[in-house]
């Protein structure tokens, strides 16, 4: 299959007028907000959105996104690759439109159309794989070169003993 550029912006309500299918990719250097967290990336992120409108006549974006990336383990340091695959539905609205906001089924996340009626897909796409990143990405135990026992570190002492903040209450009953 050949590799085609996805477009960066796009209309979604004529896209959705036309059941517009798309199928391509981003170059992983153009998404970079994205590269900030990982330590290296993939050449390519895969996408592909699929245009519509659904029974409600609401207009629909649904697609996914996928890539390579190596990102730190925060266990040992050391570099560790995740596969980022993600799915999404939006249906976009124009800005300031807060009436329609009540009306959009819950399985849509919402995005707001620019003054062209234009959505900026590429940072869709940045915005869905940078939530699919791994909070704390960590090796499996079995794998990690930080081995359980050496991820202790000290002995904590025994706790101070401390005044009860009660016993002046308890002063005052003997009275």
């Amino acid at each position: 299959m050949q590799k085609v550029k996805m477009p960066v912006t796009l209309d979604p309500v004529k896209a959705a007028q036309k059941r517009s299918e798309y199928e391509g990719i981003y170059a992983s250097e153009t998404l970079t907000r994205l590269n900030e967290n990982l330590l290296t990336s993939q050449d390519l992120v895969t996408v592909r959105i699929e245009c519509s409108t659904d029974q409600q006549g609401l207009t629909v974006l649904q697609g996914s996104a996928s890539c390579e990336v190596s990102v730190s383990c925060e266990r040992c340091g050391q570099p560790m690759d995740v596969s980022l695959d993600c799915n999404f539905a939006y249906t976009p609205v124009k800005p300031g439109n807060e009436a329609a906001l009540d009306n959009i089924p819950e399985c849509y996340d919402v995005i707001e159309r620019d003054e062209h009626g234009e959505i900026n897909l590429r940072q869709l796409v940045e915005d869905e794989l940078i939530l699919t990143l791994p909070l704390f990405p960590m090796h499996d135990e079995a794998v990690c070169t930080v081995k359980a026992a050496e991820m202790s570190f000290g002995d904590i002492g025994p706790e101070a003993e401390k005044p009860n903040p009660f016993a002046i209450l308890q002063e005052l009953k003997k009275k």
